[in-house]
């Protein structure tokens, strides 16, 4: 569970950062993300390269799921 509210709180943030940042470049499938950081649900932060060291990280948005209807 506690992995569960990490991860997204980490998509989430990455979400608000990407759209915040304007005009990103794409990546392709299996391409290398680059590295960054941020700040899990407990303050702490987190990087990338440390998830990925534990396996594979899948990053998967529900962009209109925050949407109003």
């Amino acid at each position: 569970m506690r992995t569960s509210l990490l991860l997204r709180g980490i998509v989430t943030a990455v979400l608000v950062t990407v759209a915040g940042a304007g005009v990103a470049s794409a990546l392709d499938v299996g391409d290398k993300a680059p590295e960054f950081a941020l700040n899990g649900p407990d303050g702490k932060p987190v990087k990338l390269s440390e998830l990925t060291a534990k396996g594979t990280v899948v990053i998967y948005t529900f962009i209109a799921a925050f949407t109003p209807t």
